[in-house]
């Protein structure tokens, strides 16, 4: 099994709404044992060259674990930011000796 990072971004002028902690919650609950790190949330969000385009902003980063980034997709699917016109990044976490 391998780790991936999930990074979330949202349109960069999205607002939470009242649902969204039950959303978030309903959903790390359905990943179980995959889920690695449920990691933190965003608060503020500034970048240095060129990272998702000037529409999004990433609002937060989990780590999860996966037989392969096929696998990882799959669990990223129903993410809630999604349903709100936002997207993961996925990445394997590469795990360098002596770290």
């Amino acid at each position: 099994m391998t780790n991936y990072v999930f990074s979330f971004r949202v349109p960069s002028d999205y607002a939470p709404g009242a649902e969204t902690p039950a959303a978030w919650r309903a959903w790390f609950g359905s990943l179980g044992s995959a889920l690695v790190d449920v990691g933190n949330a965003v608060t503020e969000y500034a970048s240095v060259g060129e990272v998702g385009g000037s529409g999004s902003r990433m609002v937060a980063y989990s780590v999860v674990s996966a037989e392969d980034l096929g696998s990882a997709l799959a669990l990223a699917k129903d993410c809630p930011v999604m349903r709100v016109g936002g997207g993961v990044e996925v990445g394997p976490v590469l795990e360098v000796s002596g770290s």
